[in-house]
Order: structure tokens, then C-alpha cells, then sequence
């Protein structure tokens, strides 16, 4: 599902250039559940970055599904992460102006669906999470677990060939944390491809693979 070759990934700050990414090869399968680990700097995050689409990699080559993407254009890389991609971020990103469903309902339109349609699926999306009862409820009137599963509704609604979850624990307490990872479980057994990034080593058990990023580099 994703094959990425000899990828890097530079930032430059006036002379200065830092290295983050030193040339990582690697490939994820149809349906694997992959977590990526690494301290703080490692570059998990910037790798996760790159296979998402994120980001462009200083060099290197990036497929998805057997398409190489690397050199597509702006608009091309937007409505290709819009047709086929998910995201969950630590900080939920959720429209704090927005309900929970209309929060769900966005992202449907843009990639064209009718409102009816839209409505319907998001509706699907938020019971099958166990939030339907909380469609109605601005983002402040729900807890850091029910904003960050109102964000994972929102990212698998469309059936992405792959979800992309960057530390979507960090900011949950123990609870909130497991009842995130437990849906994460339960869209691996449906065939979900899932690529994690995570510091917390407890939410790895149920992965396929853990992927360990230091300095830049993939050690194991």
C-alpha cells in the first residue's frame, strides 16, 4: 500500500542545514496496522509526514497503492489525500464552530458527495464509534476522547485506503486513550490500513509491526 525509497528530508535555517530524514527505505502492506516510534526528534512524525503527503521529501520516492506520487502537483496531492487518505492529529482538529456530524459532513462535500449523502455517512460514521448521540454537540461540549473519535469518524467515513494518526493519544487520559486504540482495533480487523505514530509503547500491542525511527534513520 505504501513503498517509499531512499526518502530524506532537510530544513534550512540561513546556512544552517538539519538532516531529519537520512534515507529510509520501507514498506507498508494492504491492511497492516504499522506503528512508528522514536523519541522525541527522531523524525517519526516528518516520515509520517512524507508518506502522507504532508510534506514533500527533500529526495526520494513515495508510491501509495502502486501510484507514485512524489511529483504530483499541489492540486493533485490535495484531491489525492482527499480521495484516499485519513488523518487523526493529536490536538483532534475539529472546527470548534462546528457540530460533531457537520464536522464529519465537511470533508464529504468537498469530494463532492450531495448533502443528503453526506449526512447519511457521517451519521453511519459517529454510530459506528458510538458517538450518534453526541452528533449535535459542538467540540466544546465533549471530552478530549469523544473530540479526538468525533476526528476519527471524520477521517474514515470515506473508506481512505489508509489512516494516518500522528501521537492521537498524547493529549487523552488512560481511559480516552484505550477507547481510541479499541477503534483503531476494530477498523484493522475490517482491513484498514493504519500507519501510527506514538511514543507510548503500551498501544503497540495489537500493531502488525512497529517501526523504531532514531536519528533519522530506521534501526528496527
Amino acid at each position: 500500500m505504501i513503498k517509499i525509497q531512499n526518502i530524506t528530508k532537510e530544513f534550512q535555517n540561513g546556512d544552517v542545514v538539519t538532516k531529519v530524514l537520512k534515507g529510509i527505505t520501507l514498506e507498508i502492506k494492504s491492511g497492516e496496522f504499522v506503528a512508528i516510534m522514536g523519541k522525541s526528534g527522531a523524525g517519526k512524525s516528518t516520515l509520517m509526514y512524507q508518506m502522507s503527503l504532508l510534506d514533500h521529501p527533500t529526495s526520494g520516492t513515495i508510491a501509495v497503492d502502486g501510484k507514485d506520487v512524489t511529483g504530483l502537483g499541489h492540486d493533485a496531492r490535495t484531491r489525492f489525500r482527499l480521495d484516499n487518505l485519513g488523518y487523526i492529529f493529536q490536538d483532534y482538529a475539529l472546527v470548534p464552530e462546528l457540530t460533531a456530524i457537520e464536522n464529519v459532513i465537511v470533508p464529504l462535500l468537498m469530494q463532492g458527495k450531495s448533502d443528503d449523502e453526506a449526512e447519511r455517512i457521517a451519521k453511519a460514521a459517529l454510530e459506528k464509534i458510538g458517538l450518534g448521540h453526541r452528533e449535535n454537540n459542538l467540540p466544546s461540549q465533549m471530552s478530549g476522547g469523544e473530540q479526538q473519535r468525533v476526528s476519527i469518524a471524520r477521517a474514515v467515513a470515506h473508506h481512505p485506503k489508509i489512516l494516518f494518526a500522528d501521537e492521537p493519544t498524547a493529549n487523552l487520559d488512560s481511559e480516552s486513550s484505550q477507547a481510541v486504540i479499541d477503534v483503531f482495533r476494530e477498523l484493522h480487523k475490517e482491513g484498514q490500513t493504519i500507519v501510527m505514530v506514538t511514543h507510548e509503547a503500551e498501544y503497540t500491542a495489537h500493531c502488525d509491526r512497529v517501526i523504531h525511527v532514531v536519528d533519522g534513520q530506521v534501526i528496527e
